[in-house]
């Protein structure tokens, strides 16, 4: 038994006894001081008011007492802390700083259940999250996931520092990850963290590293090179009519796949050949309103000769939704004497060349993100790359600039002034 519990030990004793003596001998027992308790140290321990908070042994254990807000009331908390009593004090003290910062509504107090939060935790919460807002990424995120877990299976929210991401890093740079992949692979961890101080989960979030990025496609069609993969795209020998209406739309309107996928004839208003995309179906969660004129009209109306009554999607595959056709578009590229897949043209190129036809048509920017669905100007900027061409029109019109400019000085010498000022 330790010296702090032999005392109280003793003054326990010598309050029973001074009870029994008051019952017995009132007068002699007012007469005798009050038993004074004692901290762990041995000092003696001073009047304290509420919400300062305790300190106390359990055993050989140093443990604090303190009340702190939870679910709108103050409640007593209670921690083991070490054998150390002056660790115990600092930590009462830090505990009662986080109080007072939540009372002045500086900082919502979390206190010691952010110990015990692990990484795990905060990731399924990210989960809930996005099947509560129904995110069309769910998929995306899985897969994004997959790594993270792998490596931060087991570590509490409070381990994951600076250095702790920078060593995740290191670790998929040596498996021969991208920086691009390794980004989007802590961008949910990251978003993660953000929940957690949202639901005043955690008081802290780590700063996230983000490596540079240099991989952005750079590969535009030209209309003929793009007329002659559509006319290949055939399945067993036959044109497939649903493909090249699918693929014509996407080369002049830049909509993304999954978006027009998602179109139905509901979504189409015959009388002001209009289309709206519903805002559920749009990655900016934001509805779009496109009018149907020229080259687009001509492909509506050829969906319309291809309605099924038995499909309610405008463009589908012998009324099934339309899937994976690399194939297909490989074999068509082939056809038309062009490369085929990540290191040739890939699909999702129409809408890259939509977005800069767009800007090269005259149409304004911000007119062009309504119709392509961006939602910031920087991916805007992204897809309207210049390539060589634009620098040698560039140049072009600079040199005609320049050769109309005077070639005699506009600057009086200052030896002229003075000649005929005199």
């Amino acid at each position: 038994m330790s010296a702090h519990d032999l005392r109280e030990q003793a003054r326990r004793e010598y309050e029973k006894a001074l009870e029994k003596l008051s019952k017995v001998f009132p007068e002699a027992a007012a007469g005798l001081p009050e038993p004074q308790p004692t901290s762990p140290s041995g000092e003696p321990i001073t009047t304290k008011r509420r919400g300062q908070g305790r300190i106390f042994l359990r055993g050989r254990i140093f443990w604090i007492a303190y009340y702190a807000p939870k679910n709108g009331r103050m409640v007593e908390v209670r921690e083991s802390v070490g054998t150390s009593e002056a660790a115990a004090q600092k930590q009462l003290d830090e505990r009662l700083h986080e109080v007072k910062n939540h009372k002045k509504g500086i900082k919502a107090f979390v206190g010691p259940r952010q110990e015990k939060v692990t990484v795990e935790e905060l990731l399924k919460d990210l989960e809930r999250d996005y099947t509560i807002h129904n995110r069309s990424s769910w998929r995306r995120l899985k897969s994004h996931l997959t790594h993270i877990r792998s490596y931060f299976r087991s570590d509490r929210a409070r381990s994951v520092t600076r250095s702790r991401l920078l060593a995740y890093i290191e670790f998929r740079q040596k498996e021969g990850a991208a920086n691009a992949t390794i980004n989007r692979e802590l961008e949910p961890l990251q978003r993660a963290f953000s929940l957690a101080l949202e639901n005043e989960t955690l008081a802290f979030a780590p700063q996230f590293p983000s490596l540079p990025e240099d991989n952005a496609r750079q590969v535009f069609f030209n209309r003929a090179d793009f007329l002659k993969v559509v006319a290949n795209l055939k399945v067993r020998g036959k044109i497939d009519t649903d493909l090249q209406d699918f693929m014509n739309w996407f080369f002049y309107t830049g909509m993304r796949p999954k978006e027009t996928k998602s179109l139905t004839w509901a979504a189409f208003d015959k009388e002001k050949w209009t289309i709206r995309l519903e805002a559920k179906n749009a990655k900016t969660r934001r509805s779009r309103k496109l009018a149907i004129d020229g080259e687009l009209r001509n492909i509506l109306q050829r969906r319309i000769a291809a309605r099924r009554l038995d499909c309610p999607l405008i463009f589908h595959r012998r009324g099934k939704v339309i899937g994976d056709f690399r194939k297909i578009w490989k074999g068509a590229c082939e056809a038309a004497g062009l490369v085929g897949g990540l290191n040739g043209y890939i699909p999702y190129d129409c809408r890259r060349t939509a977005v800069r036809n767009l800007i090269r048509s005259g149409v304004e920017e911000s007119t062009a993100m309504k119709i392509s669905g961006h939602r910031t100007r920087s991916m805007l900027d992204r897809y309207n790359i210049q390539d060589d061409q634009d620098i040698q029109e560039a140049m072009v019109k600079v040199t005609e600039y320049v050769s109309t400019l005077p070639v005699e000085s506009q600057v009086v010498s200052l030896g002229k002034v003075k000649t005929e000022a005199s």
